[in-house]
């Protein structure tokens, strides 16, 4: 049985709080849907802005071997004729091979939004697509709010969708606009549809109630041969049905086949391009591309997958481009610390006599405000550290910061650090854009006569959570720090009651971690 992939992350996907597409971006995600194997590809509301209109301009200069174009509208206004509309029209200029037009189903929406009768909203529906289909345009017919609708007047909701198979739509897709639905009201609208028209029907599910995915998943089991919804569920509101959910439920529950095995295995590297040029965080645990979807934290889990990953694991995380993860925490057991040392190259097994050390000291920081699934880098130093295998490449003695204000003008901040290299005691001040820029500064300095390689790397990203915030000034706090050399990046962790120490720990790991890669003896 073939599914039809429609992706509309373009035209509704941007729609959602928060995300802005460029032109450029636009006409990227095109690329890549298509590279994936989507199989139409809803580019934007050509009548709405001029943006969409370059769109639909540009994307013709797109070699594009798997896709069909989408341009997206409604039918015409109440009183106006079809070729005198100028959303039809919009529709019509766009040079697309396929016009989706949405139309009211519900009887509520015809008298009270469009203020028009329910009879006329049928002729509109009817000769808005034959209009289309006059000038060459395969035609899609959205069935707005069709489930709210067939519960508010079943016998009128299903003489819109006859309408539009009369008006010679190619696809009726139900649309549950408001999101609202449940999966029982979803087969009910599809099985009955289904004994009124014959034209193969689609979904169209909002996630309002969290339920998008499965209304979709239900609606191919009720005999929708297409399925709309956006890369990551991007989407006004709550959301659209998410697409990088629906696919890998397709081929890997169901064993139809909609993009194949191995554009399949590309699923997150999608998920990812998309989420980047939407400026969003992918959530980690979104479902199968999530950095946490294929986590394994507790220590009775990790143990059993690492006998047979089938234990907590529904699939294997290759097979959507994803990777089994084993977090080390204070909740880990030994099995979680043998994976995590054999990711890190470290040979640690369960007959090392510090193992049970090792164990007990991540238990014992973590208990005073250390994370080490986000600080591999610290994780790796402490393991090293506990085995006796680390020598240290430098020994802080002390560290001072000062910070002056001056109402009006830009802060002072100033670091001093004293350490040893060897036999070298070193006493070196700098100062910097804050106290932790100057530490930062303050520690280069005094190393780079031993280490000049250390002015390749950088501070990336700094992130300071308060830790018990109900001792108010005087909770602890957590420092992730990320830093990079242009070619990997690492994160290391410091805890603390002083921000300073917690900052000073983290980045001192940084600057250990990677002399210990580079071996700078």
């Amino acid at each position: 049985m073939r599914v039809e992939l429609y992706d509309t992350t373009l035209r509704d996907g941007s729609q959602m709080e928060g995300i802005s597409f460029s032109l450029e971006d636009k006409l990227r995600i095109t690329e890549k849907l298509d590279e994936f194997g989507i199989h139409y590809i809803e580019g934007g509301w050509p009548g709405s802005n001029p943006k969409d209109i370059e769109y639909f301009r540009a994307v013709k200069d797109l070699p594009l071997e798997n896709a069909k174009i989408a341009a997206f509208g409604s039918t015409r206004r109440p009183r106006l004729k079809p070729e005198d509309d100028p959303n039809l029209n919009a529709l019509v200029d766009s040079g697309a091979e396929i016009a989706t037009i949405f139309g009211k189903s519900w009887d509520l929406h015809v008298t009270q939004a469009l203020r028009t009768t329910l009879e006329n909203n049928l002729q509109m529906i009817a000769d808005s697509i034959e209009y289309l289909r006059e000038h060459g345009m395969r035609v899609f017919y959205d069935a707005e709010h069709f489930f709210d609708g067939l519960r508010a007047n079943e016998e009128y909701a299903l003489q819109t969708v006859k309408a539009a198979e009369e008006g010679g739509a190619e696809r009726i897709i139900l649309a549950d606009t408001n999101g609202g639905s449940l999966p029982s009201w979803i087969r009910y609208g599809f099985e009955l549809v289904k004994e009124s028209v014959k034209t193969p029907l689609g979904i169209h599910a909002h996630n309002d109630s969290e339920l998008a995915v499965a209304n979709s998943l239900t609606a191919f089991e009720a005999g929708a041969v297409q399925i709309q919804g956006t890369i990551n569920g991007y989407g006004e509101r709550c959301g659209n049905a998410n697409l990088v959910s629906i696919i890998p439920a397709l081929e890997l529950k169901y064993g139809v086949e909609v993009v194949g095995r191995e554009r399949l295995a590309k699923l997150r590297e999608l998920a990812r391009f998309v989420a980047e040029l939407a400026n969003m965080e992918l959530p980690r645990n979104q479902p199968y591309v999530g950095d946490s979807a294929f986590a394994h934290k507790g220590g009775v889990h990790v143990s059993a997958v690492l006998k047979n990953p089938q234990t907590y694991e529904h699939i294997d995380p290759e097979l959507v481009g994803n990777r089994r993860k084993v977090v080390v925490s204070e909740l880990s057991g030994k099995s979680n610390l043998i994976y995590k040392a054999k990711e890190l190259g470290i040979p640690l097994d369960e007959n090392d006599p510090a193992l049970p050390e090792i164990v007990e000291r991540i238990k014992e920081l973590e208990f005073e405000g250390y994370h080490f699934e986000a600080a591999e880098a610290s994780l790796e130093l402490l393991i090293e550290r506990v085995r006796g295998s680390y020598r240290p490449f430098f020994e802080l003695e002390r560290a001072r910061v000062i910070t002056e204000i001056f109402p009006g003008k830009e802060p002072i901040s100033e670091a001093t650090v004293v350490l040893r290299v060897g036999g070298n005691r070193i006493h070196t001040a700098s100062e910097g854009n804050g106290p932790v820029n100057a530490l930062d500064q303050a520690l280069r300095k005094a190393l780079t006569e031993s280490y000049p390689e250390l002015g390749k790397i950088e501070l990336r990203d700094y992130k300071v959570r308060v830790l018990g915030s109900e001792k108010g000034t005087a909770a602890k706090v957590r420092v992730l720090i990320q830093t990079g050399d242009g070619m990997r990046s690492w994160g290391t962790v410091g805890a603390s009651t002083n921000i300073i120490e917690a900052s000073l720990k983290a980045i001192v790991d940084g600057m250990e971690y990677w002399l210990m890669k580079e071996g700078k003896r």
